[in-house]
């Protein structure tokens, strides 16, 4: 992972955590252990879906643009899926609260969100390389 990776990375995975803690900490006052319980595996669920992703779009920007696109593509359609299939699996599960690890989820999403948003715009990257030649242009 390349440096701008990394501080995109902790950017959006700081203000993730607290976000996460914050959830775990008010469900257990709100609803018990179930609920800490719930709110502690939608923050993992995120942390580890968004870090993954990031990485293999990371990975795949090393190879091409064209391999960086269709990473993130395919990346998001596998997270459908892969949560999908999660969310199936625990279908009716007693162990914690469903709904407290659902709100868990989203506010832990919004704040990854953001965090990367954040993370990307403060990275001043350009966005063309100023010695690249244009094609059909002479040098002048």
């Amino acid at each position: 992972m390349q440096a701008n990776d990394v501080r995109v990375l902790k950017g959006a995975a700081v203000p993730t955590l607290i976000v996460g803690l914050v959830a775990v900490v008010v469900a257990a006052l709100v609803t018990g252990a179930q609920g800490a319980l719930g709110a502690g595996i939608g923050l993992v669920i995120v942390v580890v879906f968004f870090t993954v992703g990031l990485a293999v779009v990371s990975w795949a920007g090393r190879v091409s643009p064209m391999a960086m696109m269709a990473a993130a593509v395919v990346g998001y359609a596998v997270k459908v899926l892969v949560i999908m299939a999660i969310l199936r699996a625990l279908d009716g599960a007693t162990a914690f609260d469903s709904r407290v690890l659902a709100l868990s989820v989203i506010a832990c999403t919004l704040a990854w969100t953001i965090g990367e948003m954040r993370g990307f715009m403060k990275l001043k990257m350009l966005y063309v390389e100023p010695d690249a030649e244009v094609p059909g242009r002479g040098r002048g």
